[in-house]
């Protein structure tokens, strides 16, 4: 069967079991993964071969980081902490949706991770909000402006190959220059986006205070000394952020090797300022509430993995380069191979490794050429995507809601991206 028609059917069949039947998220996208090896002509045994190393690199790539994250979370719960940064930020802050995007949105690039810095956020803005639907807004808007920065911004693992792939001499300076501004641009059309969209509806026990991972409620919300910080309960956050540095500069850690090494001294720290109590409770917990997380993720690593091994990407840039304009073949391939795996990272090293030295890439600058792939890889954030499972996780949110407010958006700013690639390539580089 054409690989094409096999991935619209499974992409089909997974959202109408996951919306309409409610199935797990990580059996729905194992059995995806089945059909569509079956269907794109692969052997069982090659397939379920496909679904072992798509779940394992998955696992690698993320099961510290949130582990980590949760035990962070668990015990900052546990000891009461995230009433008193909340009791903090908002001694400083007044308006909490730009709190949310602005702190995806710089975290993302130091941390060089958007899912490791949504996970650092997400204690500390689920508590910023009483009300369950303007929490999960913070949550979305974290989310998204996270994305924006991962998906745009020089250094980051998504822009790092495709600098690398197609930059031709062209500073990183220079691209930044470019890149930052429509990435603040972007963020700020989110904040519309939201500010003007009605909140969805939540069940009539929404307006209780926020639960953590099994549904607890949590303590009311603390009040600090005046004008003073609670520096015990921002510890495990301080040794994360202070570790980038050491890690980067004088441990000269792989990128890989420093986001999992800055997760753990996060977590131990966490672990050493915490009670006795409080510390079995935060690993017991935690570790069961990230062991619900990891399956869901590695479900879609599974099925990225099996899509990308059967030779989708190869055959996508033959039959786009046919079909459409050469200017948007990049776009269109990438978010084709977004929507098959969901990785950005991967999109991006995928894509250049097709393009690189081909006509395409010839034929269009390199700075509109990396925002048109960038653009792609934010068209199509749904069930392939790692990042979507674990905001339907965090929220709670069913999939329509999910789709609604982080699907959506992201899509937008890809649109706004794509727009912008083409005006630069059309305006100022010819």
């Amino acid at each position: 069967m054409d690989l094409l028609i096999a991935f619209v059917i499974t992409i089909a069949l997974i959202s109408v079991v996951s919306i309409r039947y409610r199935v797990s998220p990580f059996f729905t996208l194992i059995g995806g993964s089945v059909l569509f090896g079956l269907l794109g002509g692969l052997t069982l045994d090659a397939t379920i071969q496909g679904i072992i190393a798509g779940m394992g690199k998955v696992f690698a790539a993320f099961g510290i980081i949130i582990l980590c994250g949760a035990v962070i979370a668990r015990l900052l719960q546990e000891q009461h902490q995230t009433e008193e940064i909340v009791a903090d930020i908002r001694q400083r802050v007044k308006n909490p949706p730009v709190i949310a995007g602005l702190s995806g949105y710089i975290l993302a690039v130091p941390i060089t991770c958007c899912i490791t810095a949504y996970i650092m956020l997400t204690p500390i803005l689920g508590s910023l909000e009483q009300d369950k639907g303007k929490r999960n807004l913070l949550l979305y808007l974290a989310a998204v402006g996270s994305i924006i920065s991962y998906a745009l911004v020089y250094p980051t693992p998504v822009v790092i190959p495709l600098f690398e792939a197609f930059s031709a001499g062209m500073s990183p300076l220079f691209y930044d220059a470019v890149a930052v501004p429509l990435s603040l641009a972007a963020l700020a059309g989110v904040l519309l986006y939201f500010r003007y969209r009605p909140l969805p509806d939540v069940t009539a026990d929404s307006s209780k205070a926020p639960a953590g991972p099994e549904g607890e409620l949590a303590a009311p919300t603390a009040t600090g000394p005046a004008g003073g910080i609670h520096w015990r309960a921002w510890a495990p956050f301080i040794a994360i952020l202070g570790t980038v540095p050491l890690a980067f500069f004088v441990l000269r850690l792989s990128h890989a090797s420093m986001i999992n090494f800055i997760m753990l001294i996060g977590a131990v720290t966490a672990l050493l300022l915490a009670p006795q109590p409080a510390r079995l409770q935060g690993l017991s917990q935690g570790a069961k509430h990230a062991g619900m997380i990891i399956f869901d993720i590695c479900g879609a690593g599974a099925l990225g993995f099996v899509i990308v091994q059967s030779g989708f990407a190869q055959e996508a840039l033959g039959q786009l380069t046919v079909l459409i304009p050469v200017i948007v073949v990049p776009f269109f391939l990438a978010a084709l191979i977004e929507t098959a795996q969901g990785s950005r990272v991967v999109t991006a090293v995928i894509t250049a490794e097709v393009l690189a030295g081909s006509v395409v890439a010839s034929a269009i600058h390199p700075l509109p050429l990396i925002l048109l792939i960038s653009a792609g890889s934010c068209i199509v954030s749904y069930v392939t995507d790692p990042y979507f499972w674990l905001v339907q996780r965090t929220t709670g949110d069913d999939l329509r809601t999910v789709v609604r407010n982080y699907t959506l958006p992201v899509a937008l700013v890809g649109i706004f991206l794509f727009t912008c690639a083409l005006c630069l390539e059309y305006l100022v580089f010819r």
